[in-house]
C-alpha cells in the first residue's frame, strides 16, 4: 500500500510539480511511516480507541504540515491520503461503520 504512494511521490518530483518538493514528500513519508509503525504495534490488541487515536494523530499532523507548507494537500491527494489512512486502520483491526475515519479532524 505504501509503495503506491511512493510511486506517486516519485512521479510528482520527476514532473516538476512545485507543490510537491522533495522536502515535503520526505516529511509526508516520515509521518506515514510513523503511523504505520504505530498500527503495527496496535494490531495485535485490536483496541479501536487506540487505533482511532493514531488516526487522529496522523490527521492532525498532516493538518499542521499542510498549513506550514503552502497547503500542498489538494483534492486528489486528500482523497488518496484519507483512503490510505482509513485502509491502514482497518487492516490493523479497526471495525467501525464510518466511511471516512479522518473526517472528524481533517482540515485538508
Amino acid at each position: 500500500m505504501k509503495n503506491q504512494l511512493n510511486c506517486k511521490n516519485k512521479r510528482m518530483v520527476e514532473y516538476g510539480d512545485d507543490l510537491f518538493t522533495e522536502e515535503k514528500l520526505l516529511m509526508s513519508d516520515k509521518v506515514l511511516d510513523n503511523y504505520l509503525n504505530q498500527l503495527i504495534l496496535l494490531q495485535e490488541a485490536k483496541h479501536p480507541e487506540s487505533i482511532m487515536k493514531a488516526v487522529a494523530e496522523i490527521v492532525i499532523t498532516f493538518n499542521e504540515l499542510n498549513d506550514a507548507n503552502d497547503y500542498f494537500i489538494e483534492t486528489m491527494e486528500r482523497e488518496e491520503l484519507a483512503e490510505f489512512i482509513d485502509k491502514a486502520a482497518r487492516l490493523a483491526g479497526l471495525e467501525i461503520e464510518e466511511q471516512d475515519t479522518t473526517e472528524e479532524w481533517r482540515e485538508w
